[in-house]
């Protein structure tokens, strides 16, 4: 017999569809709070299950997404009815972010956590001048550009394909970092990294052209370095519906318009 979860947890962005589809569930499911849950049930746009899954990473909870908001790429489709089965049916992944770390120019050293990707920005008119280094390796000695982000294969559908990046398979052991609007080397559109790497940006001419640097949601402005590294030891489990599992997703938007 299948096992339905023992409880649930329902979350809603502050869009007026999702809180009353969380009014809906709670009446037909009941609610706990996140600590007793063992399923949370987070409801509205793609923001939201990011803003969920950072919450709940190494807590063990498992995070069900159901659309209510603008875009739902990681989201399953709402429907009210047979939800506890449908978890208990739903494809598990466990995610690991990327770690970064930057270094500003105050000397302030920030840490964040990022399931999409680690970008970084021009802060004012003029052009980023950036240096890449991977595994201690120069790759780049000058990388005149709009931006650069490292993206996993979960964020590769994100920001990184806007930017003409490639899309990466969910269980691909790589990662992307893309270029935004790349100046000099003018040719050079980005390259595929195994996930395993660590990749140091250091911020050249750093007064004259500022840069800011992002993980997810998370900004750090006026950066002189940053660092990227995959996160082992951190883990967000994300549910899906077999027929929407996220991996054939992201498969399918190689075979989109």
């Amino acid at each position: 017999m299948a096992r339905e979860p023992k409880s649930l947890c329902f979350l809603a962005s502050q869009a007026p569809e999702a809180l009353a589809a969380r009014d809906e569930l709670i009446r037909l499911y009941g609610h706990v709070g996140e600590d007793e849950a063992e399923v949370i049930v987070a409801l509205g746009g793609d923001g939201f299950m990011l803003q969920t899954l950072h919450s709940t990473m190494n807590t063990g909870k498992r995070v069900y997404g159901m659309n209510r908001g603008s875009v739902g790429f990681l989201m399953n489709d709402y429907r009210t009815d047979d939800l506890p089965k449908r978890i208990d049916a739903a494809v598990e992944n466990a995610l690991h972010p990327l770690r970064m770390t930057t270094t500003a120019t105050d000397g302030t050293v920030t840490e964040a956590l990022a399931i999409n990707e680690v970008s970084l920005f021009r802060q004012s008119y003029q052009a980023a001048k950036l240096k890449v280094v991977v595994d201690g390796h120069v790759r780049l000695e000058e990388l005149i550009c709009d931006g650069l982000m490292v993206t996993t294969p979960a964020g590769s559908t994100a920001y990184n394909l806007s930017a003409h990046g490639p899309i990466l398979p969910l269980e691909a052991p790589l990662l992307a970092m893309t270029p935004v609007s790349a100046f000099r080397p003018r040719r050079w559109r980005g390259a595929l990294l195994p996930d395993r790497v660590t990749v140091d940006i250091t911020v050249l001419e750093s007064e004259k052209r500022p840069v800011n640097a992002v993980a997810d949601n998370a900004e750090v402005k006026s950066v002189l370095s940053v660092r990227i590294a995959r996160s082992e030891r951190i883990t967000a489990r994300i549910l899906s519906d077999p027929d929407r599992s996220w991996s054939d997703r992201i498969l399918a938007e190689q075979f989109s318009d």
